[in-house]
């Protein structure tokens, strides 16, 4: 037994040993000192530096929906969101647009200032322009945008216009990814009132109801064509103002569209 131990001594002494030894040696290749030409073969001048979110401006042009809806009479519908800035404030632009049996039946546009208050949500304020329906119109804006829980993209916007007249606007839409490439995507929409306009056909309180479901494939991220059904009604006193003038308060129809960005 003490043999056995004595050995095992040497053993651990002798494994020990040239780690030891070789820690108080000096290499027998030192590593020279980092040279300028060292530095300067490692970052040659035409490599471009990494590209950060930090001072510098970017943009961002979304046509959501350039689309032909069906059934019944045909119509076209363009909405594009654009943005131009950095990580906090943004200048935003949003344009939409309705044709009717080759009329402009509705045109709007608006140059809203967003600050970011949080990761996902903005406070916008700025301008609206209404074209049609009737005579053109000008809006104060002010409004919230951004991602709600579960990935809901909300845009919730108030007006302002000449002679205290007011109007919200709601809209909720979700991407449901089917496949990497195939998205369903419901969008709902609501627009009220606070005072009676009978030139352009709108009645206080809630107003309109939008609704759709578009179905598209993203060939590439920023080229989608789509299908989908729409559904929209006219409600309670924009409703009324409507039959009297003999027109639909609302319906279903087909939409084929393309979704793009730039």
């Amino acid at each position: 037994m003490k043999l056995r131990f004595a050995r095992a001594v040497v053993a651990t002494a002798l494994l020990a040993l040239p780690a030891a030894v070789l820690a108080q040696q000096p290499p027998k290749e030192p590593i020279p000192p980092i040279t300028e030409a060292d530095r300067k073969a490692a970052f040659p001048a035409d490599v471009e530096g990494h590209t950060v979110h930090d001072r510098t401006f970017n943009y961002f042009v979304l046509f959501d929906r350039v689309e032909w809806q069906g059934t019944g009479s045909g119509g076209a519908t363009l909405e594009n969101t654009t943005w131009i800035g950095g990580d906090i404030n943004r200048v935003w632009l949003r344009v939409d647009a309705d044709s009717e049996d080759g009329r402009v039946e509705h045109a709007s546009a608006e140059a809203l200032w967003g600050h970011s208050v949080s990761r996902w949500w903005d406070v916008v304020a700025g301008v609206r322009q209404d074209v049609r329906p009737g005579d053109p119109q000008t809006w104060a804006a002010v409004g919230v945008q951004g991602l709600a829980p579960y990935w809901f993209e909300v845009e919730a916007t108030g007006y302002i216009g000449a002679g205290g007249r007011t109007r919200a606007q709601f809209e909720v839409e979700y991407d449901l990814l089917l496949t990497n490439r195939l998205i369903l995507q419901p969008v709902v929409g609501l627009a009220l009132y606070g005072k009676r306009d009978p030139q352009r056909g709108i009645g206080a309180g809630l107003s309109s109801l939008e609704t759709g479901l578009r179905l598209r494939y993203e060939i590439r991220r920023e080229l989608a064509p789509y299908v989908g059904l729409t559904w929209d009604r006219k409600l309670f006193g924009t409703a009324d103002l409507a039959r009297a003038e003999g027109e639909d308060v609302g319906g279903a129809r087909l939409a084929f569209g393309l979704r793009t960005w730039f």
